[in-house]
């Protein structure tokens, strides 16, 4: 028995600034408590916005590749995003390269890729949640979802649900540094007839470990995967 992702969760100084600005750019629902995103497409999974005070002070480990069907949708959403608050951001990029590197309103990273990228081309507008982490990572979560590996090269490794939507990519080490709890983090839940606690137990056997980051008596559980990131098992939903 494998869990499912039920939330992107991105920690934030003002969860219901960034959920206006994300459900704008993706075009997506508002939940009714204002602060969670609801999928208009495949997506498979919610975005939440959870309210912290700790500072944004490096690079996230992970962000959203927006995929493009032409220049114009690029620049068109990029326009869009610039619109809602967003800004154009320098993490490196060459100028030769076909994305767009932006920032919303809390400073988290995210690119709108050129239409020509083949490895998106049929993951939907949100082509991946692309993140800094090793082969082992990969490994780690593609057992954890029960999702296929769909790359595997080189260090650098992607799942994919086999329903389709977007992937889950790692780029190889060396990893960004880590000073704190990560600003993104998945919730995830095992099916109606499930258990969370064999659940649990499971994760840990692949690599996973359980830790405390001042949560106190909650319904989760909350972990860290091989890399160190952390991740939430909900109760079976």
């Amino acid at each position: 028995m494998t869990c499912h992702p039920v939330a992107l969760c991105f920690d934030a100084h003002d969860p219901l600034r960034l959920a206006r600005f994300w459900a704008g750019v993706l075009g997506w629902e508002r939940a009714e408590d204002d602060i969670a995103l609801l999928p208009n497409d495949d997506t498979g999974f919610r975005i939440r916005f959870l309210p912290t005070e700790e500072p944004k002070t490096v690079q996230n480990r992970a962000h959203f590749d927006l995929t493009s069907t032409s220049l114009e949708d690029q620049q068109r959403t990029v326009a869009r995003a610039l619109e809602l608050g967003g800004r154009h951001i320098d993490v490196g990029q060459s100028p030769e390269d076909d994305h767009v590197v932006l920032a919303d309103p809390e400073g988290n990273e995210f690119c709108v890729i050129g239409p020509d990228n083949k490895f998106l081309a049929d993951c939907g507008f949100i082509g991946a949640v692309s993140c800094d982490g090793t082969q082992e990572a990969g490994y780690f979560w593609s057992e954890a979802l029960g999702w296929p590996l769909v790359w595997d090269q080189d260090q650098e490794t992607a799942i994919r649900s086999p329903h389709g939507g977007p992937k889950i990519t790692w780029g190889g080490p060396p990893l960004m540094p880590k000073p704190g709890k990560n600003r993104l983090h998945f919730d995830i839940a095992p099916p109606s007839d499930g258990d969370q606690q064999a659940e649990v137990d499971r994760l840990v056997s692949l690599g996973a470990k359980r830790i405390d980051i001042g949560q106190g008596e909650v319904a989760w559980v909350v972990m860290a995967d091989p890399d160190g990131n952390e991740f939430c098992v909900l109760p079976p939903r």
